[in-house]
């Protein structure tokens, strides 16, 4: 039986249509398309663990993770994978937020940047944020966000992010999963 999947704009998350057919392909072994069920056995969790605490997880627990951030409407996560060696060598997720302002506004909001460290520094991050960018537009954000880092401050900044305001964070160990 299949699932209804909630969309935006007419749009559905995790489908490669929402990746402009020129940016998908970034070479002839590196692909960008959706995140899919099966990058659990493509090295997601060890690439996420390049940009913090990413343990590797019982393959039930994604698949409900997966489901939820599916069915939910509002991430769009893009991968790039080496289609030579069938691992997820890049990723990032576009998270949308309906408003009270801006007329009933939808903002953007930029998460879980990762490129492999064997790839940083050849135009892998900026074509994943060109993409991510894209699928807001297309979306209607009014806006797309993220916050990084001071180090990577000129990277964004090259991908056409203004640096505004100041993050703020409070952490809750007690919920911590690690």
């Amino acid at each position: 039986s299949s699932r209804a999947v909630v969309t935006l704009g007419g749009m559905r998350q995790f489908d490669t249509p929402n990746i402009s057919d020129s940016m998908s392909k970034i070479s002839d072994k590196l692909v960008m398309r959706a995140l899919e069920s099966s990058d659990h056995e493509k090295g997601f969790l060890p690439l996420l663990a390049q940009l913090t605490k990413a343990p590797e997880i019982p393959r039930e627990k994604w698949n409900d993770i997966f489901n939820r951030m599916r069915n939910s409407g509002s991430y769009f996560t893009v991968v790039v994978e080496n289609i030579e060696e069938r691992r997820i060598v890049a990723t990032a997720t576009l998270l949308t937020e309906h408003k009270f302002l801006r007329g009933g506004g939808l903002a953007g909001h930029i998460e879980d940047v990762v490129v492999d460290a064997s790839l940083r520094g050849k135009n892998v991050g900026a074509k994943l944020m060109a993409a991510l960018q894209d699928i807001g537009k297309k979306l209607g954000c009014y806006k797309v966000i993220l916050d990084c880092s001071e180090d990577n401050v000129k990277f964004y900044e090259r991908c056409g992010f203004q640096k505004k305001e100041v993050q703020m964070a409070i952490y809750f160990p007690e919920n911590a999963k690690l």
